[in-house]
């Protein structure tokens, strides 16, 4: 039944292979906005954090970030990275798994109940276990290494290009309260509030749950294929693993599902894809 809206091309190495370089790496300044320039508005660069314990690989990749426009804040471990997404706020983050102290799998559950930044990880590590614990940690992509820039630099602009919850692109001119499940709870989607709640109860979205529940409520009733949805969430042109879309799917569902083991919203349509039905 569909849903009845309320009113209402250079190789990096592995780490250690690459050279040092001695660059300073300082905080900037927290932002307030773009910046007002006599009588003309300057964007300012989008600020992406790249926390990598090799520093060669970090400077280096520093660098050629610069050289492609993002404001860059190296850090060497998580403890450092933390404080830089408290205090100041990025928009972007690269991050490996493989540190001292504190591992990128628990910097990213501990970063991403207050940020919604997209993150990449960046990682030696590519057994299927390592991918899929990091997406259900919070990540929204993953590479691994040795990585091709470019690849690199194209999904971080993927990323950049999505717009957040809420902002630019997601407007309220549209019918955009839909009740997902009007038998128990409700469940309620309110896009234009980016918000998901159940009863009195508030459930959080990442950015990217936020986007593919959008997509789905959008086809409300039609089956996606994982290829689709990758077009349509993660940016047209984007050339990931198919294993991200069941991931989010994964942890979608335990946000919207009372049964997630026995879904009845969002459904698997065996060879095919996904598919959200309402109750």
């Amino acid at each position: 039944m569909g849903l009845q809206p309320c009113r209402p091309r250079m190789t990096v190495a592995a780490p250690g292979s690459l050279q040092s370089h001695d660059i300073r790496a300082e905080v900037p300044p927290p932002r307030s906005g773009d910046v007002v320039r006599g009588d003309t508005m300057v964007a300012m660069a989008p600020r992406l954090l790249v926390l990598e314990d090799d520093v060669g690989l970090r400077r280096s990749l520093r660098m050629v970030l610069e050289d492609d426009g993002y404001d860059v804040i190296e850090a060497a471990d998580a403890e450092r990275a933390l404080a830089v997404v408290s205090d100041h706020g990025v928009d972007l983050m690269l991050v490996d798994l493989m540190l001292g102290g504190m591992d990128g799998f628990s910097f990213i559950q501990r970063a991403r109940p207050h940020t919604e930044a997209p993150i990449v990880v960046v990682s030696a590590r590519d057994g299927v276990q390592d991918i899929v614990a990091a997406l259900e940690a919070g990540a929204d992509d993953y590479v691994t290494k040795p990585f091709v820039v470019e690849e690199v630099k194209a999904r971080l602009k993927a990323l950049l290009r999505r717009p957040a919850m809420g902002g630019p692109g997601e407007t309220r001119a549209r019918d955009d309260v839909f009740v997902l499940d009007g038998q128990d709870g409700p469940l309620v989607f309110d896009r234009g509030a980016a918000a998901l709640s159940r009863g009195d109860d508030e459930i959080h979205l990442t950015n990217t749950e936020f986007r593919l529940l959008s997509v789905l409520v959008d086809n409300a009733g039609r089956v996606l294929s994982r290829s689709a949805l990758l077009e349509h969430v993660w940016d047209q042109g984007f050339f990931g693993d198919e294993r991200i879309v069941d991931v989010h799917v994964r942890r979608l569902r335990k946000k919207v599902e009372l049964q997630p083991g026995s879904p009845t919203i969002l459904v698997t349509v065996r060879g095919l894809g996904y598919r959200l039905d309402t109750r």
